[in-house]
């Protein structure tokens, strides 16, 4: 009889342990799981903010003051010799575009008594290109108007440039 009341003891212990084994195995599982996502969300959450860092800072929209195309006389031994030339002003801010094409009859002024002062010779080259743009550039160093606001120009680019 003994043996009769040992066999039921024993099952409930085993179910109880079985019951036990499958809490912690289903334990395990959810831990494992959440393990696995807080894993894989924060690593997504960096690549997001790298993402971010790594996207390059757009260029400031650029400006300019178009000058409207003219020709000029150039000196020259050979007879009569002709520029007729287009160019614009990169500018760095909108206060200096408005103050150049508030000034544009004086500007185109300057501009012609430059250049009437050039030979053909020496335009026709490229370093004569590069040191006519560094020589209109230096033209706004004397103020148009006093006082002056600070100018911002920043290039000068040719668009027609005809040496006949």
């Amino acid at each position: 009889m003994a043996d009769a009341m040992a066999a039921p003891q024993a099952a409930p212990r085993k179910k109880r342990s079985r019951l036990i084994i499958g809490l912690l195995i289903v334990l395990l599982a959810a831990a494992s799981s959440a393990a696995v996502y807080f894993f894989l969300d924060s690593k997504s959450g960096a690549e997001d903010v790298a993402a971010v860092e790594e996207k390059p800072a757009e260029p400031p929209t650029p400006i300019f003051v178009t000058i409207a195309p003219f020709t000029v006389n150039l000196q020259s031994d050979y007879g009569d010799r002709l520029l007729y030339v287009g160019l614009s002003l990169r500018v760095g801010d909108q206060t200096t575009s408005d103050f150049l094409v508030q000034h544009m009859p004086e500007i185109r002024s300057r501009l012609l008594m430059l250049l009437s002062g050039k030979s053909a010779e020496e335009l026709i080259k490229p370093q004569g290109k590069v040191e006519l743009k560094r020589e209109i550039l230096g033209l706004f160093d004397t103020p148009i108007t006093t006082p002056q606001p600070k100018l911002s120009i920043d290039d000068v680019l040719f668009s027609d440039f005809i040496v006949q």
